[in-house]
């Protein structure tokens, strides 16, 4: 491993300053190339285990000796890269913190895939200061409309905070009605209630700060699509400070870089292109958002499709798993053994272990498929259950001439808050519009979008990922959104197959069956409500 504070020549953006991206390379394998090439020289080794020093063309070595090494190590890395045998290159893995980057950056690049670590500030339990905002390259008219609205955002933000916290209080002590007495006490937690919802007004070009974690192949994939939809600019930042930071560590990752494919040789853009619909779909875009919204039927999440017989192809794995036939395991045992917690203690455990048991991994076969709508700030979180992935938006499909925005629940309790949303919603669309007359690229007025700026998208995913995602997202403590998506999802799951979905459940109610005390993990944090005491007809949250 080397030392930490490995650093890119960056400093850190604000509104008023103009935004670059500060990217620190804080932990790494040593001399990863090299141990890429002995990790694939093991696989053919009959000695045993190659090691990283074999492969290495050391100074003890004769000059000729030390030619040939470095010959076999290098024909052998660009051999197995090009052959695509990429293995090789997963071993070792690379440590960032990064600064100074917009939720839209993590949200459409660096959290859209599955094969990363991250740990980043939290907008629901964090209050956004006056200058965390990245501002792109404008200049004059566009900045001031920029800046003046990044400005108006965050002060709405603050009255929203304000006008929520009243009613944030009610519910909550409705909810805790012991901790009445000694209101002063819960100030600040029921503050955090109110900045959750009120951050629906701020723009994803706020700032985030993070510890993100990828391997060399992750970080090679990077350089070579960073220029993609929607942020290109901001994502050729950042991966280019990534990769001149790896070839300080170990410059002979130079020797298989690729260039970046430029964006308009991506699929995407090529086909916008030849279809003349670069800005904003042409126009074909709102009609898909109304027949996508009607095709929902008032619901935040519709099942679209799954395998008709996952409850008796789920009951057969299992039987195969145990060697049994029908007769000594009928399909419904052979269903309550494996999902009944009750029966099957790893449903009871904290740490998610699932994947490693024979049992439970033949949840893997039933599978579902969803088509949703929520907010950008909800599918941030949304797109964190990696194993459950979807096919998320390109900028035409969310960045429209009208508002299109998703409301949180809180802001309907009372008609003043909903009218000052609102009036952010339009505000924001119109200085969104005025930066399309100025001649600003869609790629630079998104990061003027709100948080609330719904996103439409289709998702899919196994019940033994789903399993684990309702688990954490039916509690009482999950983001709101994706809360009521996952209820829908669990009630839907249960029409279609009753011996799956009853077992679809908040993680206090899975404790519970297994005899786990107490049943809520949350220690302090748990919400009130006795959630293993309900049928699923009756989750219901105000907060």
């Amino acid at each position: 491993m080397i030392p930490p504070s490995t650093t890119g020549n960056a400093t850190s953006g604000t509104a008023s300053s103009g935004s670059v991206p500060d990217v620190r390379l804080v932990n790494a394998f040593d001399r990863p190339y090299e141990n890429a090439v002995a990790t694939a020289r093991t696989c053919y080794s009959a000695r045993g285990i190659v090691r990283t020093e074999d492969v290495s063309p050391t100074p003890d070595l004769a000059p000729e000796a030390r030619r040939k090494r470095t010959a076999l190590r290098d024909r052998i890395a660009r051999s197995i890269f090009e052959a695509g045998h990429h293995t090789t290159l997963q071993h070792a893995h690379f440590q960032f913190s990064l600064s100074g980057v917009s939720r839209q950056f993590l949200w459409t690049f660096l959290h859209s895939h599955p094969f990363y670590n991250s740990e980043q500030v939290s907008q629901r339990y964090v209050e956004v200061k006056a200058e965390r905002f990245v501002l792109p390259p404008l200049d004059g008219e566009a900045r001031e409309v920029f800046a003046g609205r990044l400005e108006e955002q965050r002060a709405e933000y603050q009255s929203l905070i304000g006008l929520l916290t009243p009613v944030c209080e009610a519910a909550y002590f409705r909810r805790f009605a012991a901790r009445a007495a000694k209101a002063d006490r819960y100030a600040a937690e029921i503050q955090k209630r109110a900045q959750e919802v009120a951050r629906y007004v701020l723009p994803v070009a706020t700032e985030a700060y993070l510890y993100h974690t990828v391997s060399g192949l992750t970080l090679l994939r990077y350089r070579r699509l960073c220029e993609t939809y929607d942020a290109p600019r901001e994502q050729r930042q950042v991966v280019e400070q990534m990769v001149r930071l790896l070839l300080q560590v170990d410059p002979l990752f130079e020797k298989i870089l690729q260039d970046p494919l430029p964006l308009e040789e991506t699929p995407e853009f090529a086909f916008y292109e030849a279809a003349g619909l670069l800005e904003e779909g042409g126009g074909g875009r709102d009609a898909w958002a109304r027949e996508f919204d009607d095709a929902l039927g008032g619901r935040v999440s519709r099942l679209v499709d799954h395998k008709a017989r996952g409850e008796q192809t789920l009951a057969q794995a299992v039987r195969d798993v145990l060697a049994l036939s029908e007769d000594r395991l009928s399909d419904d045992a052979a269903i309550a053994l494996v999902l009944d917690p009750a029966r099957n203690v790893l449903l009871g455990e904290t740490m998610n272990v699932t994947t490693l048991g024979k049992l439970t991994r033949a949840l893997h076969h039933p599978s579902y498929t969803f088509r949703k709508r929520i907010s950008h700030t909800a599918d941030s979180q949304d797109q964190r259950h990696r194993m459950t992935p979807a096919s998320r938006p390109c900028l035409p499909a969310y960045l429209s001439d009208a508002p299109d925005y998703v409301t949180p629940g809180l802001v309907l309790a009372e008609e003043a808050i909903r009218r000052s949303y609102d009036r952010s919603m339009t505000k924001t669309w119109d200085a969104i519009g005025r930066l399309k007359a100025l001649g600003v690229s869609a790629e630079d007025r998104a990061y003027l979008l709100p948080n609330a700026v719904a996103i439409r998208f289709t998702e899919s995913g196994d019940l033994l990922n789903l399993h684990h995602k309702m688990k954490m997202r039916l509690c009482y403590n999950a983001q709101e959104e994706i809360w009521a998506a996952s209820r829908d999802e669990a009630l839907q799951i249960a029409e279609v197959h009753p011996r799956i979905g009853r077992w679809l459940l908040p993680p206090c109610t899975l404790r519970h069956q297994a005899g786990r005390a107490p049943p809520c993990p949350e220690g302090d944090r748990y919400c009130g409500v006795p959630v293993w005491r309900l049928p699923p007809e009756a989750w219901e949250r105000s907060i």
